[in-house]
């Protein structure tokens, strides 16, 4: 194969006898990584809650999906927990929205209105 048609691996310095591990995104020292502070911020929204009913992908099984809320990765788990706790079933919080199990907009839209979020319900 000449030189020419090789493919560049991604990656690069992953270790360094001066500074230790070294983050292949950023290409920064463990300690100093600049990628974990880039994913802790909130994804931009418009401030409109909205909380719909899908059921696409998984076997005709209803799922609560709640989108747009501007919270970083734990607030955002912590919210789930509470929600999963109200409706009394299961769930995650993952991709800046949280999925219950079953039909619960609801009570969804009723703990987050007095919680003070502007909330809609979404879809059909």
């Amino acid at each position: 194969m000449a030189s020419s048609q090789r493919r560049s691996a991604p990656g690069g310095l992953v270790y360094s006898t001066d500074a230790g591990r070294m983050c292949p995104a950023c290409r920064q020292p463990v300690a100093q990584c600049l990628c974990a502070s880039r994913q802790a911020a909130p994804p931009p929204t418009d401030g409109i809650v909205r909380v719909w009913r899908e059921t696409k992908g998984r076997g005709g099984k209803a799922v609560t999906v709640v989108r747009g809320l501007p919270l970083d990765a734990a607030a955002l788990t912590q919210l789930g927990t509470r929600l999963k706790t109200l409706c009394g079933s299961g769930g995650t919080a993952k991709d800046g929205e949280i999925e219950l199990q079953g039909d619960h907009r609801d009570k969804v839209v009723a703990h987050l209105q007095g919680a003070g979020w502007t909330v809609k319900r979404a879809g059909g």
